[in-house]
């Protein structure tokens, strides 16, 4: 780790209040650095973190940000070449890395590095499997896009020989397209699902499956791979690996037996091609989540790990901030955040939801933001998922412009999709957080359950919800 700034020098993030800049600001100033950030979207919980870590975050983005000049730059993926940061960087010639490659240089180092990656349940089974490796004694480093609720933020230096890191597919920089896992050296690699994604870098699903294929290639023979059996496609990629793979899901080498639900609680047994390794508590809802809960145990039997020293992990675990988040409740009436933002996910969450929470009256509440569902690709299947809930309010979608027109999502058409699949009046469209919060509070009854669904902030709709419950 030569390449290290000497401890001291000035790190400037550009785009500081993404999920992972922001975890990466808090690693940079836990390791000595003078760490400064700028964004133009800066919301809770990330600015929130930033506060309490004691980093300036400067509003906007504009050059003389970089005076006094920084000794490195680190440009998030979100910015583009015209950005007025980047384009004071390039020109004066200031030292820059990308978000990976800063993972890479002052996280990963020379050890050995387990990658969690994956379309669906990255940050739940990265975090999961950080929270089980520390439980064992394994001290990791870890690296995680979310507040795993275990700790204090999303990322711990560690003094163990593993990294865990959440291993995403999006491109690195406006000056790097590769996806960002590639970064991470992988010795070990959980690839939980493989379908199509993020619309706006992707072509189709063989161009995301083109990118998977590339880590899958670069995993060492003396590593290892564990895959999700239930995505053919995940399967298909696995079957180039040098390293040893065993797989995991509905009928793959590790299965899930005996699975039930009780109180937010699962129960299953982990079981290695028909053999049972004993009672699993763990501490998250729905079946996809027992499934990324069977992935981390297969991978820490798989790097040698005694079950003995794995278990206590499981039911220890506290979750992931804005996943299956309980915000709140108020008159009877009880407010779940959560990131779902594919339909996958969204047909997962409102299932495991409703399965936490049987009997209750469920809304699922859901802003089209992400660049995929801002889309039209996916209109059939969104509908199909939210009309899994017995209520549905979908909001305008965020910053539409940024996508092309015959592109773009028509909200009134999902609904009009929703009612046509579930029953006319069991979806509407409502434009802002402040309509939407007036809206659930009079017509929202005691013992409902809101599940709010989206990969932003949502203008704090949550907490205007529970304050016109209060009200």
């Amino acid at each position: 780790m030569s390449d290290l700034p000497p401890a001291g020098s000035h790190i400037h993030l550009t785009a500081i209040c993404g999920v992972g800049m922001a975890s990466l600001a808090g690693l940079l100033k836990a390791r000595g650095y003078r760490v400064t950030g700028s964004d133009q979207n800066i919301y809770p919980p990330m600015s929130t973190y930033l506060a309490d870590t004691g980093i300036n975050v400067l509003a906007g983005f504009r050059a003389e940000h970089l005076v006094p000049r920084p000794d490195l730059v680190v440009i998030g993926n979100a910015v583009s070449r015209n950005n007025p940061e980047a384009e004071a960087v390039l020109n004066q010639g200031i030292d820059y890395i990308s978000f990976p490659q800063a993972l890479g240089r002052f996280l990963i180092g020379a050890r050995s590095s387990l990658v969690v990656a994956g379309t669906h349940g990255k940050t739940t089974t990265c975090a999961l499997a950080a929270w089980v490796l520390t439980s064992a004694g394994l001290d990791p480093g870890f690296f995680v896009g979310g507040v795993p609720l275990n700790f204090a933020s999303g990322w711990n230096a560690g003094t163990g020989e593993h990294v865990v890191l959440e291993g995403d597919e999006y491109d690195s920089a406006f000056f790097d397209k590769g996806p960002k896992f590639l970064h991470y050296r992988p010795r070990h690699v959980i690839l939980t699902s493989v379908e199509f994604d993020h619309a706006d870098i992707y072509r189709d699903l063989d161009h995301v499956k083109s990118a998977f294929a590339k880590l899958v290639d670069i995993i060492p023979a003396d590593g290892s791979l564990v895959v999700c059996s239930d995505y053919p496609d995940a399967v298909t990629l696995s079957r180039a690996v040098k390293a040893p793979s065993v797989t995991y899901g509905e009928s793959g080498d590790w299965t899930a037996q005996n699975v039930k639900f009780d109180q937010g609680r699962s129960f299953f047994e982990p079981c290695f091609k028909g053999r049972s390794e004993g009672l699993i508590e763990a501490a998250v809802i729905g079946l996809h989540n027992v499934k990324n809960a069977l992935a981390v145990y297969a991978m820490g039997r798989t790097m040698g790990i005694a079950s003995a020293k794995l278990r206590d992990g499981f039911s220890t675990f506290k979750g992931v901030r804005r996943r299956q988040e309980v915000r709140g409740e108020k008159r009877g009436v009880t407010v779940i955040d959560d990131f779902a933002h594919h339909p996958t996910a969204v047909r997962e969450t409102i299932d495991a939801v409703r399965g936490a929470y049987a009997g209750r009256r469920l809304w699922a509440i859901f802003e089209p933001r992400s660049n995929t569902s801002k889309r039209n690709v996916f209109a059939n299947e969104f509908a199909a998922a939210l009309a899994l809930a017995d209520q549905t309010i979908v909001a305008s979608v965020y910053q539409p412009e940024r996508v092309p027109e015959d592109q773009r999502l028509s909200v009134q058409d999902l609904v009009g999709k929703i009612n046509r699949i579930g029953g006319a009046g069991r979806a509407l469209t409502i434009a802002d957080s402040a309509a939407i919060a007036e809206h659930v509070a009079r017509h929202s009854r005691a013992g409902d359950v809101l599940l709010v669904m989206s990969n932003g902030g949502f203008d704090a709709v949550h907490d205007k919800i529970l304050k016109a419950l209060a009200g």
